[in-house]
């Protein structure tokens, strides 16, 4: 691997390093909330599950460049910035 790829892979790494960090933080600032939340083996995603088992689970993911976490299609997002608004915009969306 040439000098310039290996950059690139370095910086992706630290990216998805970034992103887990950030969705670690969330979930633990949603189990505060008593809401049932898994991190993904990778560390992409999160699946907030919904009180009662009640429809299907929500995946929060960050994006924008790392500045928001959002979730439906993207149609919903807050600022990685705010981590406690976030938890309780999503603890909202899912009926907690």
């Amino acid at each position: 691997m040439n000098p310039i790829m290996q950059a690139a892979a370095f910086t992706e790494h630290q990216r998805q390093q970034r992103e887990a960090f950030a969705l670690t933080r969330l979930r633990d600032e949603l189990l505060k909330h008593s809401i049932h939340v898994e991190l993904r083996d990778n560390g992409s995603a999160l699946m907030v599950h919904r009180p009662g088992g009640a429809g299907l689970p929500v995946w929060v993911f960050v994006g924008y460049g790392g500045a928001y976490y959002s979730w439906q299609s993207a149609e919903k997002r807050h600022p990685v910035s705010d981590l406690q608004g976030a938890a309780q915009v999503l603890a909202d969306y899912v009926g907690r």
